[in-house]
């Protein structure tokens, strides 16, 4: 697997497993959750202090879900590592942080198909941001 930035591609650093919301433990500090893109973020309210990385499960780039899913835990004040993980094309790239997530994993296959270039021409998502110059 590949982890996609704002730099580039990089090896994933994530040394921890992951669980689900179901099995989360009530008193475990430090254990990552995977979220499928029909969960409810609101499953995780009350944990989010306690969780160094959530990941969101795209199944298809045509499944923007996941987009709202991270829009939710920001605003609930989750601070924590955000990524993003599966079909997520690098022309989704801007929109992914914009929304939240602050990386993105793809699979070898992706990435050979969609190379650091094509995420790197993306990777100044805070440019042309059509809302941010209609707030201003």
């Amino acid at each position: 697997m590949t982890i996609v930035t704002d730099t580039g591609f990089s090896a994933d650093d994530w040394t921890g497993g992951f669980t689900t919301p179901d099995q989360l433990p009530a008193n475990d500090v430090g254990v990552a959750v995977d979220l499928p893109s029909d969960a409810d973020a609101e499953v995780l309210r009350g944990h989010l202090d306690d969780i160094p990385m959530i990941r969101v499960n795209f199944p298809s780039f045509a499944d923007g879900r996941g987009f709202t899913i991270a829009r939710a835990l920001r605003l609930m004040g989750y601070l924590g590592r955000l990524r993003a993980q599966g079909h997520v094309i690098s022309d989704q790239y801007a929109m992914a942080r914009r929304t939240g997530f602050d990386e993105v994993e793809i699979d070898a296959d992706l990435a050979a198909r969609l190379p650091e270039d094509q995420w790197l021409a993306r990777a100044d998502w805070k440019a042309h941001d059509y809302q941010n110059r209609l707030r201003a």
